[in-house]
């Protein structure tokens, strides 16, 4: 392509399609390099796309103005970006902005700055040598470059004291390379005994990386089965091959004990790709994958779209989980695009979960993909006993939550010496705060939502918008003090019924709004490991991926908590998140209990998790959406229409709804108000529409929206196979 005098460069902006910009004399350019160009009075990064179209005259075009030096986009990254913003209707540059989300890793990294003791130096007339300074002077005595910061650190001195050293002649400064990338995981690192059924498992991974090209699999094995010592051995037979290796995690929690696992297992740390890292973590760690010095990266849902050159192998670890869906911006399901970009690039695909998704689970049991079972778990360990407690019979006390005998079972695991975990999916202290003089609820502004107690923090927030304000005296609305009432529990009020009724057991809430960051979480983790905490009160952070030998009981405050409102998928998801909760007791050698306290007894999910007949409620599940004709057995796209302005929003959702597309198969529901009518400030309206599961809706939607013209005011967002109908 060298010779070419015009190229296509796609912006991650935005923007429909590419534009064509002039290569200068003397640049030679490919498809796919990243490129400087301009735009308006500004510089843009981009990427090239291909030749120019050749509609601009060539005298009009503007010039590129550089290359960056990193190797460009592989075809097949160039492909999944189009492929993604085909099926979720996102404009490409849009979707490349998600590719290219570092800028700074495209420039070189800086050198770093160290210094070392000048031999001989004298000190210039004047120059009082403080305690601070000659302990600078002393830590760099006969020793290796230092960094400024470190130095200061050490010597227990700001930063000022080293650079008046330096400004003084008496230490040398020296630039030094970037530090290198982390080490490499040995994969010939021997990994842990496996049982027959893991080794079989994993036989048949590395068969499949081995031999290359793409194949979807299912491995779908009970909590604690060891699934992940399993897709271990496929990461190892990438490594051998010299390929990359993806693992997707659904949430950071996760991966505090994942990360020691793949320690232990590797020899070294794969690279981590998730929000928690800072700016230069996040520029080496995108520079270093698009080199190829990265062989293994762990991360969220966003690590899809890393520079991957030669990737070997992809992993979604707990592949049911709902956080892989992206609701704001390009909204698309991280599970749905990873097994498109195997398919695009030609190599295996892994689904771990002992709860599959019921997508999933149809395809592997219509063959299109296959699977792989673990139906024990290992080391002999059992599952649980799942013991329902009807809340109708066995009642706590009033303004309490812990039913008799779940507060019976909780005293019998600490006078064992054993550890329980509380299971209540709801942050905060109480869920609503309202007035018992006038029945005044109080209310987020700016969305359709309550305000969330929390009584740690002596605040009141909104979950939707972040918005945060005291808690008030009095009530905003009659002006009575003292009236204000916390109704219903979230974690912090369970754990404020913990301490009163066991109050020498060490307890501790564990939930992401108490847990800042990797780091946090991995040190509560350490706390559990190590037996220093008896009883966990938590949410859905501590539900899944943990292992807590000494944990044997769970109790599920609230277990009907998923059930309520009109949600599609509000059984599957209820069933995996208990079950996943379940899977916390008994991991160990001591036999595990789980009591869910439930006011339906005899709702099909808690039949099902009593009896652990878990294929027989999807089977249930499965012939209700078939019946119904819904997801996997049909298809649905939503329409969000969103604006400040009630009426206009209105107006555009009932244009939308009368140029609906409508025939024998295909169903258009709405508009009607969302249950989130009003959201940071935008108030919003959803259509649906439901066709069957081989039509192809984009076309149907693209022909929809262009008979009607949305006014810039307000937002069209397209979610096709929605997850969420909030």
């Amino acid at each position: 392509m060298g010779a070419e005098t015009r190229v296509a460069v796609l912006l991650p902006l935005p923007l429909r399609e590419a534009y064509d910009y002039r290569v200068p004399d003397g640049m030679t350019l490919n498809h796919g390099d990243f490129v400087e160009v301009p735009l308006g009075p500004r510089r843009v990064i981009g990427v090239v796309w291909g030749s120019g179209a050749g509609v601009v005259e060539a005298r009009r075009l503007k010039p590129v103005v550089r290359r960056f030096d990193v190797p460009p986009m592989t075809a097949v990254a160039r492909r999944f970006v189009e492929w993604v913003a085909a099926y979720t209707m996102t404009l490409p540059g849009f979707v490349l902005r998600m590719a290219v989300s570092v800028p700074a890793a495209l420039e070189p990294p800086k050198p770093i700055l160290a210094y070392l003791k000048r031999p001989d130096a004298l000190a210039p007339p004047g120059f009082k040598m403080t305690d601070a300074r000659r302990r600078v002077l002393a830590l760099l005595e006969d020793g290796p470059p230092r960094m400024p910061g470190e130095l200061a650190e050490e010597a227990g001195c700001g930063a000022t004291v080293v650079r008046g050293l330096a400004e003084a002649g008496l230490l040398e400064p020296l630039l030094l390379p970037p530090a290198p990338p982390l080490g490499r995981p040995d994969w010939a690192r021997p990994g842990p005994a496996l049982s027959a059924h893991q080794e079989a498992a994993a036989d048949d991974l590395r068969g499949r990386v081995q031999a290359g090209g793409y194949s979807s699999v299912l491995l779908d094995g009970v909590t604690g089965s060891g699934k992940t010592e399993v897709y271990y051995e496929a990461i190892a037979a990438a490594l051998k091959q010299g390929k990359q290796a993806l693992i997707l995690l659904p949430e950071i929690a996760l991966s505090a004990q994942w990360l020691d696992r793949f320690a232990r297992r590797f020899g070294a740390a794969p690279a981590e790709w998730h929000s928690e890292l800072t700016g230069s973590q996040r520029r080496d760690t995108w520079r270093a994958v698009a080199k190829g010095e990265v062989p293994v990266v762990v991360g969220a849902r966003s690590a899809l779209f890393l520079p991957y050159p030669d990737l070997g192998v992809i992993i979604v670890d707990e592949e049911h989980d709902s956080a892989y869906k992206q609701e704001e911006g390009a909204i698309y399901h991280a599970r749905d695009m990873a097994v498109a970009r195997a398919h695009l690039g030609g190599l295996p695909i892994v689904l771990v979960s002992a709860t599959p998704s019921l997508e999933t689970k149809v395809n592997a049991d219509s063959g299109r993909y296959a699977r792989i079972e673990l139906p024990s778990r290992h080391g002999g360990a059992q599952l649980p006993e799942v013991a329902l407690v009807d809340l109708r019979r066995d009642r706590p006390p009033a303004r309490h939550w812990l039913a008799p005998s779940l507060r019976k079972a909780l005293t019998e695991t600490l006078a064992g010496g054993e550890q329980a975990m509380l299971f209540l999916n709801r942050r905060g202290y109480a869920p609503l705060t309202l007035c018992r003089a006038c029945g005044h609820r109080m209310q987020c502004p700016n969305c359709t939502a309550w305000l969330v107690e929390h009584r740690l923090a002596r605040k009141l927030q909104c979950h939707h918008c972040g918005l945060q304000q005291p808690l008030p005296p009095a009530c905003p609305e009659c002006g009575e003090e003292g009236t204000m009432a916390a109704c219903g529990p979230g974690v912090e009020r369970i754990a404020e019924e913990v301490a009163a009724l066991f109050p020498d057991a060490r307890a501790a809430i564990m939930a992401s709004d108490t847990l800042s960051g990797p780091r946090a979480i991995q040190e509560m983790v350490r706390k559990i490991t190590d037996h220093e905490l008896d009883i966990i009160i938590g949410t859905q952070v501590m539900a899944k991926g943990h292992h807590f030998p000494m944990l044997t009981l769970v109790g599920v405050v609230d277990a009907d908590l998923g059930l309520n409102g009109g949600d599609l998928r509000a059984a599957e998801r209820t069933y995996q998140l208990l079950h996943q909760v379940a899977g916390r007791a008994g991991r160990g050698e001591r036999p595990g209990t789980v009591m869910l306290q439930t006011f339906m007894p005899e709702h099909p999910v808690m039949q099902a998790l009593a009896a652990g007949d878990r294929d027989g409620f999807y089977q249930l599940e499965a012939e209700m959406r078939q019946d119904a004709g819904m997801p996997p057995f049909g298809r649905l796209a939503a329409l969000i229409v969103s604006g400040e302005d009630p009426t206009l929003v209105d107006r555009v959702a009932m244009a939308l709804g009368r140029a609906a597309p409508r025939s024998e198969t295909v169903h258009v529901l709405g508009p009607a108000p969302a249950p989130l009518a009003l959201l940071r400030g935008r108030h919003r309206r959803r259509l649906l529409l439901k066709a069957p599961r081989a039509t192809q809706v984009q076309p149907l939607i693209a022909e929809w929206l262009g008979r009607v013209e949305i006014p810039p005011a307000i937002r069209v967002q397209i979610d096709v196979d929605p997850y969420s109908f909030l």
